[in-house]
Order: structure tokens, then sequence, then C-alpha cells
């Protein structure tokens, strides 16, 4: 069984592994992939999605004569980035507080 991945969330978890080195397309489905299922036709268009809200800008990088595109995170994509975590935070507090029974008062 596994959870559905909303395009906040999906969002934020490629916002984060942007920020820790730039990186390209296929790299980004192999790293999403060791948390959710996931294609790289899916993982386009939220990269897309993220450069159209200035989140992400993209360059062009020589590799094996070819050109490969790296994404990177602007300020406005570490702002968004901030904001994502502090939500994922508060929200699975809520769920582990419930799931988990951390800090719920047992009614019976």
């Amino acid at each position: 069984m596994s959870f559905p991945i909303n395009a906040s969330l999906l969002d934020a978890m490629v916002l984060s592994i942007v920020q820790r080195s730039d990186t390209y397309g296929y790299e980004i489905t192999q790293y999403l992939r060791n948390a959710v299922d996931i294609s790289e036709s899916t993982l386009y268009p939220v990269l897309r999605r993220l450069q159209k809200g200035d989140m992400l800008e993209t360059y062009d990088k020589e590799f094996m004569g070819r050109n490969r595109r790296y994404y990177h995170v602007t300020p406005k994509g570490y702002e968004a980035l901030d904001e994502y975590r502090e939500e994922w935070l508060c929200h699975k507090r809520k769920i582990d507080s419930i799931l988990l029974n951390e800090g719920v008062e047992n009614h019976e």
C-alpha cells in the first residue's frame, strides 16, 4: 500500500533535491524513486511548473558530447521550500499524533 503524493508535496520534494546540488531530470527521478513511484514523464511537468513559478531556473552543460539541462533553485524557490518544510512538519505532527498515538489521550 502506498499513500498518494499531491502536487505540493512533489514540488517540495523536487526543490529539496535540487537544493542539495544542481542536477538534471533523470537524476531527480532516481532520488524520488527512493520514496515514491514516479516516472520521468511525471517529473517534467513538475519541473516546468516550478520554472514557470520562478522557483527553478535551468542551464545547459555539455556531457559526453550532448547538452544536459540542469536545474537550480532560485531565491523564490528557497523561500517556497522553507514554507513547504514548515507546513510538512506541522502536517506530520498531526498525522503522527493519530497514527502513532503521539500526544493523544485514549478515548475509550
